[in-house]
């Protein structure tokens, strides 16, 4: 049995990245979902173990000193991370591994690991992506706005992913990323024009909530 291959999923926080992954995984056989580690506090409805492995910085950072984790990013004032002997597991097992982590991490396991490959999900364009922010409820306008920050940030790195997935359509996009994954990146994209116009939609907006 041939080992499965490592996904990495990223996106901007609301592009729906979630719950684009609980649908693959409820659809698919195939895949596993590595679930990371954080410092970040539980939001309503979030299990440990299930969305996330919660931790202490001061329990984060053992796992830092010990090695255990693939990789590791700060992000927003806390860490994230993914445990390295599940993933390591699954992949010997047949699975295709996701990982639905930030930029940071993305890029850190593709140097570590070349033959991963990146996804990255947004959603049409930069004005929904301010809605979903504001619509789910869960920050202020203080962590709206650092989210739009962050998102700027994220974008630069967009050209960096090997696929580009648009969740305007759940139904779509989950047969796109499994169509994606299955053929193994013989898949070509070229999603040039789209990343340029929402770089320059998503700094025009941050400067506006200035």
């Amino acid at each position: 049995m041939a080992d499965g291959i490592l996904v990495v999923v990223s996106g901007f926080s609301g592009s729906g990245k979630g719950t684009l992954m609980k649908k693959l995984l409820s659809e698919y056989d195939e895949y596993a979902l590595s679930v990371s580690a954080t410092t970040r506090a539980p939001r309503t409805g979030e299990v440990e173990g299930r969305e996330y492995f919660f931790k202490s910085k001061e329990d984060f950072e053992k796992l830092i000193e010990n090695d255990e984790l693939i990789e590791y990013a700060s992000f927003c004032n806390n860490y994230y991370g993914t445990p390295r002997d599940y993933v390591l597991e699954q992949r010997k097992n047949g699975k295709n591994v996701i990982l639905e982590i930030e930029v940071q991490g993305a890029l850190k396991v593709k140097e570590k690991y070349p033959d991963t490959m990146l996804i990255f999900v947004t959603p049409p364009d930069a004005h929904t992506l301010r809605d979903r922010l504001v619509g789910r409820g869960t920050e202020c306008e203080k962590d709206i706005k650092a989210r739009l920050r962050q998102a700027t940030k994220e974008a630069d790195c967009m050209s960096k992913y090997d696929y580009v997935v648009i969740n305007d359509d759940l139904e779509r996009a989950v047969k796109e990323l499994n169509e994606i994954i299955s053929h193994r990146g013989d898949i070509k994209s070229n999603n040039t024009d789209f990343i340029k116009k929402i770089k320059e939609d998503l700094n025009r907006i941050f400067m506006e909530e200035e």
